[in-house]
């Protein structure tokens, strides 16, 4: 507790990070980890407006409708570090990479109904588990293999992908991700050295900044190599000549 200003939510309960707590307010535990979200809410929202208004298959509005609620549940959990809230930030995530998988492997899945079947009911086991047994590293270990799980296919639609626009999504897809585990690595490797600085670069938070870009750019691409397999003429376009977005073309039949 910092400045005079005492807790709202009570004892930190949950997985602290290295910004200090209550500093600028006593209803938000880590005001720079929670703010940083917001970026994460207003790009799920474009990618969710634009797959509607071009009538992306369903799976698209569920993926961006997910990007939102577990930027909403991590706002949650910085804002209160309770168990509670961090559980409601780190199940969603495992749901999320599980959709992801659906996307990328369900277009060459022959028994159809299995894999949504089968997933459905592994993101409900793992919540129920999740939610009575307290697994840290576990938890950490388990994502990193469900992030590894889709990197061969996205590579796949990578090489097999022809348009330059695309393509440079995807590289910016890899560059998020590695700019932004740096900033969450430095923030837990070196928080203690990190505390006796004068400013503190709030590297959790710039890990949310980077993931909000990267998962935009990520599912932008998705969308992209989807409707090629769909045959809607996809492009690239760049709103104001900067941000970019999937503008395609169905035939009239469809």
């Amino acid at each position: 507790m910092e400045d005079g200003f005492s807790s709202f939510w009570g004892p930190v309960t949950s997985t602290d990070r290295c910004e200090k707590n209550y500093v600028h307010s006593s209803y938000i535990a880590e005001f720079f980890n929670t703010i940083s979200n917001i970026p994460g809410i207003l790009f799920a929202l474009i990618g969710l407006i634009n797959a509607l208004r071009q009538r992306f298959e369903k799976r698209f509005s569920v993926l961006h409708i997910s990007n939102m609620i577990l930027s909403i549940g991590s706002m949650l959990y910085h804002a209160t570090l309770r168990r509670l809230q961090q559980q409601g930030d780190e199940t969603p995530m495992v749901w999320e990479m599980l959709l992801y998988f659906y996307i990328l492997y369900s277009p060459d899945w022959h028994y159809r109904s299995t894999m949504p079947t089968f997933l459905f009911f592994y993101g409900v086991g793992f919540a129920i588990a999740h939610a009575l047994i307290r697994f840290e590293i576990g938890f950490k270990v388990h994502y990193i293999i469900l992030c590894l799980l889709c990197i061969p296919r996205m590579y796949k639609y990578y090489i097999y992908t022809k348009d330059n626009y695309a393509k440079r999504l995807a590289k910016l897809y890899i560059a998020t991700l590695f700019l932004g585990s740096i900033c969450w690595i430095m923030d837990r490797v070196l928080c203690k050295e990190i505390s006796h600085w004068y400013f503190n670069p709030q590297g959790h938070a710039l890990w949310h900044v980077f993931m909000s870009f990267n998962s935009y750019f990520a599912n932008t691409f998705l969308m992209f190599c989807r409707a090629e397999q769909r045959r809607w003429d996809p492009k690239i376009v760049h709103f104001f000549g900067v941000f970019p977005y999937v503008k395609i073309q169905k035939p009239k039949s469809q």
